[in-house]
């Protein structure tokens, strides 16, 4: 199901609507490869289709969870250190996508359960709104699908938002 953003819905549900929509374009990216094709480092920095997906998922729990003093996940790897974007040869692709589907869930009870206007404190101590976070989100996940058109467009000549015609 291809998600699409309401012509004529409210704030909240537009701006999660579209979130949820680049969120499915990112999982798509991964199917109908193998657990190499989804490591692989496609770039000098040594990006993979599986490390923007893990990285998602720490951020995802970072803004919409922490931010909000809300119950996260605790995670196994320095964010900090950028071990959110690397896999280490334990992780297997599919507790990555676990991870993210967990991470996406959390984020969903704190979008369902709080107003736009609900302020939290960043991991940088800046006080941030809900909505302020949704549009952050929604930017980073863009960005990062963008990302990873490109590397699966390397991998097997796949593009776009979702397999088949548009």
């Amino acid at each position: 199901m291809i998600r699409r953003v309401p012509f004529t819905g409210d704030e909240k549900q537009s701006l999660h609507t579209g979130l949820d929509r680049h969120r499915d374009v990112v999982l798509w990216k991964l199917e109908g490869l193998d657990d190499e094709q989804v490591r692989r480092p496609m770039t000098p920095s040594g990006t993979s289709l599986l490390g923007l997906v893990k990285h998602l998922a720490c951020v995802e729990y970072g803004w919409f969870c922490d931010t909000f003093g809300r119950e996260a996940e605790p995670l196994w790897f320095d964010p900090f250190g950028n071990e959110d974007m690397t896999i280490a040869p334990d992780e297997t692709t599919a507790a990555i996508v676990d991870f993210y589907g967990r991470a996406r869930a959390a984020a969903d009870r704190t979008v369902r359960e709080l107003p736009l206007d609900a302020l939290g404190t960043s991991w940088n101590g800046n006080e941030v709104s809900l909505r302020w976070v949704l549009i952050h989100m929604l930017e980073d996940t863009v960005r990062h699908a963008g990302h990873m058109d490109i590397l699966r467009e390397l991998i097997d000549g796949a593009t776009g938002d979702f397999p088949g015609p548009p």
